[in-house]
């Protein structure tokens, strides 16, 4: 096959041959096969502190940039002066906004936000100016030398401030940045009991512990390379070449240690500033954020208020949704506008609903930039329409579990967005397996050890007032990218000898960030090629775009492209032996040979030696989707994951001190690729629920972060998180890689519901928003709304009476 040679596959897979060309090599990583657990490859380094993440890398010669950040949320700029600043001693530069070669702006789907702002500032910590020096002291020194006069103007502090008709226009477009109606069935449809109510999510963050950080390093010829932690290689390297006026060629990424990212890498943060400074310098400059300005730095969970409306009849069944969604998207875009319409497509919930009308609506306010993060929209409307589904329970008099299965939905069928559900969708299986799960025994609470009473270590309880609650919640995500866009993942495969051995070498774009991909990648080599050891290369932008590490989706599209790849190799060997023996039996590959009929015939190595390295790179697409028509219908996702918590917890409901007993969980996997790899996210996502559901949330008040530390900003510890209790389902996928579906949104959407429904159960109060404080659960009057219309307790959520129209129960 020459490399003009192309190949098409099913799934509008492209196979091309492409020259052997240098490139890094990577370790060496002998797996086991698929279905197996196997010991992480980066593992060892991690546990004993010697992994090497973005944040450690060094260069000799190399520079410090630091970044001068707005104090204000909202203020337009007179002027800015660096000269004090260029003066200081060790430093070599100071640029602004007038400094940027190319494209002034940037952003993965709207390009809306400054590389460095001018005229306007719209966020508190917005970047104004950027300094590199021989130290990062010189350099923030530097940064307290550059005078900008601001002045001050009000800002937009939530999202119906900025919906108001006499609202200021943040952008040109106006402060709607999206909105996606979704209208199935009578729209005026009616029913014999109705349960309406308010609900309000906090704004979350994703709270990785490595902080944003890289190294730029100019090439001496106009172009760059930069070695970054982020999601994805391609789209940073795409926006970085528009600003930088630079062919895409000259900004080559590679990727970096990633200290965690669940959507918060997936923008641009330091990346442009520090090619900027490189390139200006002619020097190697490293950019390492503190964590304050990490929670400045990247993008957070989306502030959500929700308004539903359920009707059902007296047995139960569901009759229609309404649901009106707002959404606080911050000052510029990042990935709203796919958040916005994830939400509008979840809205009802895993359920048949014959009739459904919601309007989902995200805004531009001066509130931090909000954007990706683990679940994507299906976490703020779970948190709802679980909340609902337990309301019209108790106005049923029935069992919680009983009306969700009563309502599962199932294959075939059709969502309220008019897409018809896809195999495997098990969702009644799902609640059937949870129900089955026993409940933990109860303990005695005198006596009992105080770290497992509410309040734990400080041991602030003997028992007086602790009451147990249960709860369920049940939700859905989308696998992969949506509405029509071109999502894909290239693969390049090389089949060599080294030292006497047969090697796999996998080169893919995919982003590694704890998920643990690099071993899937491996596994699914040794298994299709019949080899010990697999190379994997450092991802980067020499190959083709793997898309982002988000949406669940790399195990299925980049495993996808692996796995052709592997077959592509394996078809050229056979070739090769064909030609070389004249056999025209049954060939495979196993224990480093060719197979004929299951009996050995040759060598890989003495094969590889004949005729050199066997190489192919392949580009993978899964089936296409649609964007939505005008009543938001139409087949817009590819494939769902599901997945159900049950919570059982204890509460002080005198000191409003919460020990959540167990977590057990369901979930439909498609097929166990990596068991404990699978735990691990699922215990992991459920970890990041529980904090939603208890801890967790930015304070912003009149658009000014409060609590930018891991001091004040609090997340769950070992001593805070329960056991996890699993039950994995496996019913393949019939189009994707071995069956496989990615895992690891769904916990995190399903298990915070639960887990404020236990709380209600223990308490008995409304707990209709996230997270849930302590002065909530023992009933103590709120505290006044903030300036930004954020009520810190349950203000306002009370039941507000059913529509005079539909009859009484």
């Amino acid at each position: 096959m020459t490399g003009a040679e192309t190949l098409e596959r099913k799934g509008a897979a492209v196979v091309e041959a492409v020259p052997t060309r240098e490139r890094p090599r990577g370790p060496v990583v002998s797996p086991t096969g698929l279905g197996e657990s196997m010991t992480r490859p980066d593992g060892r380094e991690k546990v004993r502190g010697e992994f090497e993440y973005s944040s450690d890398l060094h260069m000799a010669g190399m520079l410090h940039g630091a970044t001068l950040r707005s104090p204000h949320p909202h203020a337009r700029i007179r002027s800015i002066d660096t000269s004090e600043a260029e003066r200081v001693a060790g430093v070599h530069a100071v640029l602004t906004h007038r400094d940027v070669p190319g494209r002034k702006v940037y952003g993965m789907e709207v390009p809306d936000q400054p590389v460095l702002a001018w005229e306007t500032v719209r966020y508190q910590g917005e970047a104004v100016a950027i300094v590199a020096a021989d130290h990062p002291e010189t350099a923030r020194l530097a940064l307290e030398k550059v005078h900008v006069d601001y002045e001050v103007l009000e800002p937009l502090a939530s999202a119906e401030a900025a919906l108001a008709e006499d609202a200021p226009k943040l952008h040109l477009s106006g402060n709607v940045l999206r909105r996606v109606n979704v209208r199935h069935g009578d729209p005026e449809a009616e029913a014999e009991v109705v349960v309406r109510g308010e609900y309000e999510i906090g704004m979350q963050d994703q709270a990785f512990l490595g902080p944003e950080s890289g190294l730029a390093v100019p090439d001496g010829e106009g172009g760059v390379d930069l070695y970054i932690s982020t999601q994805w290689l391609h789209v940073d390297r795409d926006q970085l070449a528009e600003s930088l006026d630079l062919p895409p060629e000259s900004v080559r990424l590679e990727l970096s240690g990633v200290g965690g990212a669940f959507g918060g890498r997936e923008d641009l943060s330091m990346q442009v500033h520090a090619c900027m400074l490189a390139l200006h310098t002619g020097r190697p400059v490293r950019m390492v954020y503190d964590r304050e300005e990490s929670f400045f730095g990247h993008v957070h969970r989306h502030p959500a208020k929700m308004r539903y409306e359920h009707g059902a009849t007296r047995d139960g069944e569901l009759v229609y949704v309404r649901a009106r969604l707002l959404f606080d998207g911050g000052a510029y875009a990042s990935s709203s506008n796919a958040v916005c319409l994830n939400a509008a497509t979840f809205a009802c919930g895993p359920y048949s609903v014959p009739n459904a009308d919601v309007e989902s609506v995200l805004m531009y306010t001066n509130n931090p930039p909000c954007g990706a993060m683990r679940g994507f929209g299906a976490v703020q409307t779970c948190f709802a329409h679980e909340s609902q589904m337990d309301k019209l329970a108790a106005e049923l008099g029935m069992d919680p579990m009983e009306l969700r299965k009563r309502n599962a939905i199932s294959a075939g069928e059709r969502f309220p967005f008019g897409q018809v559900v896809p195999e495997p969708a098990p969702v009644g299986e799902i609640l059937r397996t949870l129900e089955k799960m026993p409940l933990p025994r109860e303990e005695p609470l005198t006596g009992r050890d105080g770290r497992r009473l509410p309040g734990g270590v400080a041991n602030v309880t003997r028992g007086e007032g602790v009451v147990r609650g249960v709860g369920y919640g049940l939700g859905f995500k989308n696998i992969g990218f949506s509405a029509g866009f071109d999502d894909y993942s290239t693969a390049h495969i090389t089949l060599y000898v080294e030292s006497g051995e047969p090697v796999a070498e996998v080169h893919t774009a995919a982003a590694e960030v704890g998920q643990g991909l690099v071993m899937l990648l491996a596994q699914i080599s040794r298994s299709e090629l019949g080899v010990e050891k697999v190379r994997l290369a450092p991802a980067d932008t020499r190959v083709g775009s793997a898309g982002s590490t988000s949406a669940s989706r790399q195990s299925y599209v980049t495993g996808g492209a692996v796995k052709l790849g592997c077959e592509t190799v394996r078809e050229r060997v056979f070739e090769l032996v064909r030609e070389e023996f004249d056999v025209r039996g049954d060939l495979s590959l196993g224990d480093a040979h060719v197979l004929d009929d299951g009996e050995p015939l040759v060598a890989l190595t003495e094969l590889l030696d004949t005729f050199g390295p066997v190489e192919r790179t392949v580009t993978y697409r899964h089936k296409p989707t649609y964007p939505l028509d005008e009543n938001g219908q139409g087949d817009a996702h590819f494939q769902f994951a599901y997945s159900a918590h049950r919570a059982v917890v204890e509460v002080d409901v005198e000191l409003g001190l919460v020990r959540v007993v167990e977590l057990a969980t369901a979930q439909e996997v498609g097929r166990v690729m990596n068991p404990q790899a699978l735990e691990g996210q699922i215990e992991g996502g459920s970890a990041q629920g529980l904090g939603l559901a208890l801890l967790e949330e930015i304070q912003v008040k009149d658009a000014k972060v409060l609590n930018a530390s891991f001091t004040d900003y609090l997340l769950p510890t070992i001593l805070d998180m329960p056991r996890v209790k699993m039950e994995l389902l496996e019913h393949a996928d019939p189009d994707s890689p071995y069956g496989l579906k990615g895992v690891g949104e769904p916990p995190t959407i399903s298990s915070t519901p639960a887990i404020v429904a236990a709380l209600r159960d223990a308490t008995g109060r409304a707990l209709n928003r996230v997270p849930v404080r302590p002065e909530a659960l023992i009933g103590l009057p709120p505290e006044p709304a903030d300036a930004a219309g954020t009520s810190t307790g349950d203000a306002g959520y009370a039941e507000i009476g059913r529509l005079d129209r539909r009859k009484e129960v």
